[in-house]
């Protein structure tokens, strides 16, 4: 099909000084057409005015040979910019409504004048600039009309009720405007972009997402064209193979969690992926195997071991963290997980970027899974020195992963080694092998009952203080960067879990004994909020601990396929859960029981009663609990109470389950006479405390 041009059309863009203003401004000049470039010259805020942004694209158009003028008017002013396409070029075809400014606060928090100002900008300016150009393409019976909603629009997003308020009012307007203006050969639509640009600098992260699987139209020798999207366009919307996702954070998950899927090998291989088989040089990417990238020193002292131990939640109220918090201590030790830190170095300081095989975008990097294996405990000072290598880098269609194996030294010893696998968006489809034997794997936990779970509750400033350990992205310390992420407050790092982690098993295990810790594999999921609560479930297979992180507030699975491997482990005494035989309910008591041990003083403030539950199995009674959450730091027994219970519950095994799971409803179960009730009934809406977390069982 023949190329794009504009030759002859006019064509107003707004707040073209830079961004995708700036790009849309300077393709339609390069395809013929006549540009006005406005651009108001402020800053994100709407604050300031200034002529040199629009000026200056105005200078490449023309230095390329185009032509364009600059307007720096606001777009309330829509009259103003249309008569300057009008002066210039005696009419007006295309309208391009891209200004845009933020001024993002949490609703409680939001002003008149940042509500205000955002809808005269977004939804107003469009609507001035829009009705301005209007008569005027009926007249002469053509019109294009682009305006520019946003994914918090649609989707809605922390910290932008304003904003999303206007995005969303714009597709409206356009929608309508698409219909009345259909009989005068004017064609209105919105996009919902998401890119990098002058308006998003502080707050973007480094992802994208996509509704339907799309098509990847850029390659190292073909750039995006127009064109391109429009031979695809059916492909684009091809919507039969397309997620649904209700809000920013769960559409960003969905391509994560397809990059890091292990049946990935079922996606299709896209030929025009932007990491073709072959560079302009003709060098394939798979020539990036082997290859090493520049070594890097890493110094430290104890202050920094001492600084990762808090990060990962270490803390002086537990007498057995000091030989990790104090340098005096007797045993003072470095965790064995701060082995991540100076190996992470040689990927963060842009290592990887320096392999030209790969020229891979690192705004597209996913952190997908981890190994570390120490081969002797860690000094607690002096300086390491990571040499890396590309291990493999394997094809998953529509992405890439590349596996980063870093040995690092103390001197000429070797300390530790860690492979990363990273996963890189958009980057697959060059025709390499989907799996690796150099791969670390992960492996399932076993399907029985945990033997072990122990849970931290993370602090608000966790994330703070483990980024001062050398991971300074924003995404977890700046509330706009990760609300527009779709995140409510910033997250915590999938490497801090991961310490969470390690450290649970070993004083679960190992006795707090670094020496014992061999290796660790996990693969992120999701991420944790600071505040909530890790709970690390464990099953020890020999000297493997298999393990399984979760956010205990949501039931979340946060890592997964995860274990540690120890060495010269003789068992210890642990407080086992026990395996599910004869009765489903032991498990329920047990972790009732955990919960009781963590919480019991505030249980017994909040409830001041005792429980006693019955529990039936082939019509007669199999176990008596008792719940005294009335007296000292409340218990849990097994048993009778002594006393006179508060409430007594009898029910079958089976129907008690079906009540903690949520598929029987206490109330049904009551008036059906599954479940039947002595005493206060009142106080058993009290159960719920203890008992509403326990669903996802």
């Amino acid at each position: 099909m023949a190329p794009l041009r504009f030759d002859g059309k006019v064509v107003l863009v707004t707040g073209a000084g830079g961004g995708l203003g700036r790009e849309y401004a300077l393709a339609f000049a390069d395809r013929g057409a006549l540009v006005v470039v406005n651009d108001l010259g402020g800053d994100i805020k709407g604050d300031g005015k200034s002529s040199s942004a629009a000026d200056k694209v105005v200078a490449e158009i023309k230095g390329s040979g185009g032509q364009a003028v600059a307007n720096y008017d606001s777009v309330e002013n829509g009259e103003k910019l249309i008569q300057a396409a009008l002066d210039a070029f005696g009419r007006i075809d295309i309208v391009i409504n891209n200004a845009g400014i933020l001024r993002d606060r949490s609703f409680a928090r939001t002003s008149d004048l940042d509500w205000d100002l955002i809808h005269r900008v977004h939804l107003r300016g469009s609507f001035q600039v829009t009705r301005a150009a209007w008569n005027h393409m009926r007249k002469q019976k053509f019109g294009r009309i682009i305006m520019t909603t946003s994914t918090a629009g649609i989707y809605g997003n922390f910290g932008q009720a304003n904003y999303s308020a206007a995005k969303l009012g714009l597709l409206g307007l356009s929608n309508t405007l698409a219909i009345e203006g259909q009989k005068y050969n004017i064609h209105c639509n919105s996009i919902a972009p998401t890119a990098s640009s002058r308006l998003t600098q502080t707050v973007m992260p480094p992802v994208r997402w996509e509704r339907t699987p799309g098509a990847v139209l850029q390659s190292r020798s073909q750039p995006m064209t127009p064109e391109a999207v429009r031979d695809r366009w059916d492909q684009i919307c091809d919507f039969r193979n397309a997620v649904k996702p209700t809000s920013i954070q769960e559409a960003l998950n969905t391509v994560i969690e397809a990059l890091s899927d292990k049946n990935s090998e079922n996606l299709v291989s896209n030929p025009t992926s932007a990491f073709t088989s072959t560079t302009p040089g003709g060098s394939s990417p798979l020539a990036a195997i082997g290859q090493k990238l520049p070594d890097i020193s890493f110094s430290y002292s104890n202050m920094h071991c001492i600084l990762y131990a808090l990060g990962v939640g270490m803390s002086t109220k537990e007498p057995d963290h000091l030989r990790f918090l104090y340098e005096g201590h007797e045993d003072f030790c470095c965790l064995p997980t701060f082995g991540v830190i100076p190996s992470q170095a040689s990927m963060m300081e842009g290592g990887l970027s320096s392999i030209p095989d790969l020229n891979i975008d690192l705004t597209q990097l996913l952190h997908g899974e981890q190994y570390l294996e120490l081969y002797r405990p860690l000094p607690i000072s002096g300086t390491l020195t990571s040499r890396s290598t590309v291990a493999d880098v394997l094809d998953k269609g529509s992405g890439a992963v590349i596996l980063l194996d870093v040995h690092t030294y103390h001197g000429e010893e070797l300390v530790c080694f860690n492979q990363f696998s990273l996963f890189i968006m958009g980057m697959g489809g060059f025709g390499g092998k989907r799996s690796s034997s150099k791969a670390k794997e992960t492996v399932p936990p076993p399907t029985r009952a945990p033997d072990a779970v122990l849970s931290d509750v993370t602090s608000r400033d966790q994330a703070a203080l483990y980024r001062l350990s050398g991971d300074w992205n924003p995404l977890h310390i700046d509330p706009s960067f990760a609300a527009m992420g779709g995140f409510k407050t910033p997250i915590l790092h999938g490497l801090c879990s991961f310490g969470f982690a390690a450290r649970h098993v070993l004083k679960q295990y190992a006795k707090n004994d670094v020496s014992k810790f061999k290796a660790i594999k996990v693969r992120f999921v999701k991420p944790v909020l600071p505040g909530q609560t890790i709970q690390t479930e464990m099953w020890k297979d020999g000297s493997r601990i298999h393990l399984q992180c979760k956010v205990k507030e949501t039931g979340d699975v946060v890592l997964a396929g995860a274990y540690v491997d120890l060495q010269n482990v003789v068992d210890v005494k642990v407080d086992k859960v026990p395996e599910v035989g004869k009765l489903q309910s032991d498990l329920v008591f047990a972790e009732i029981g955990r919960r009781i041990k963590d919480m019991g003083a505030e249980l017994v403030k909040k409830i001041n009663a005792v429980f006693e539950w019955e529990i039936i199995q082939g019509g007669q009674t199999a176990a008596r609990w008792t719940i005294d959450l009335k007296s000292g730091t409340g218990s849990l027994q097994k048993g009778p109470y002594s006393g006179k219970p508060d409430v007594t519950f009898t029910l079958s095994d089976e129907d008690f389950m079906d009540v903690v799971q949520g598929k029987l409803n206490p109330q049904k179960a009551f008036f059906t006479g599954k479940l039947k009730l002595r005493g206060n009934i009142v106080l058993s809406q009290k159960l719920e405390v203890i008992l509403k977390d326990y669903a996802k069982l």
